[in-house]
């Protein structure tokens, strides 16, 4: 099946407002795909496979910024961290640790987003609000100096309830706005808002996000 990527593309971009980026989550998409987003002007991909995301970014343009989505082992991040911009789901101090152990091997910054788990559901991952809160009054991340906290990002349930989703997303809003005021209030670099995604980014940027991670609406199913 063809999929029109740049079509589906800028249908999402067209609804987005000014000043929300858009993740196009590009997992088990071949590089073609990538290619005809890239050519219609979109730089921020995301991936969630260490391999993949070294093939991929070995050979496509360099000038395109790499965020990694979903879980990360603490073992696999020395072999995205050449390449990756943003890692968009940090859940545990040991993980930032071992972030900055290896931004320093490449002497580089890396960004992070530390990952919040709100939805009702049972989910294996994310901080939740009262740990992220320790992890922060810990202080330990001040000294990193390879690691850069730029925000938070959390999925919302997988549901058709618009209010609980609504109920979700303002509830890290505000939190964001807590943590902003208490720990970065001197950081202009904290201002990230990721969430939404292709079944709910619309009701994400109506209630705060900066930031949507968006796929099967501009890939199509996934191909491998």
């Amino acid at each position: 099946m063809e999929v029109d990527v740049a079509r589906n593309l800028h249908g999402v971009l067209d609804n987005l407002p000014a000043g929300v980026r858009l993740v196009a989550i590009s997992k088990f998409h071949p590089k073609e795909y990538i290619e005809a987003a890239y050519g219609e002007g979109q730089r921020v991909f995301g991936e969630s496979h260490e391999q993949e995301l070294k093939g991929k970014a070995e050979a496509l343009p360099k000038d395109i910024e790499w965020h990694f989505i979903g879980h990360l082992q603490t073992n696999k991040v020395k072999y995205i961290a050449p390449y990756i911009a943003m890692i968009e789901a940090v859940d545990s101090l040991k993980l930032l640790r071992e972030i900055e152990k290896q931004g320093a091997r490449h002497d580089r910054v890396i960004k992070v987003l530390l990952e919040l788990h709100i939805a009702e559901e049972e989910t294996k991952y994310g901080l939740t609000l009262e740990a992220c809160r320790q992890l922060l009054e810990n202080g330990e991340w001040r000294e990193l100096k390879h690691v850069q906290v730029c925000g938070l990002m959390m999925m919302a349930s997988n549901v058709d309830d618009e209010g609980q989703i609504s109920k979700e997303f303002d509830k890290a809003s505000d939190f964001f706005h807590e943590v902003k005021e208490r720990y970065f209030s001197d950081d202009p670099e904290f201002r990230e808002r990721s969430w939404g995604m292709s079944n709910d980014y619309q009701i994400a940027v109506r209630h705060g996000s900066t930031m949507v991670r968006v796929g099967t609406t501009i890939f199509g199913p996934r191909v491998y």
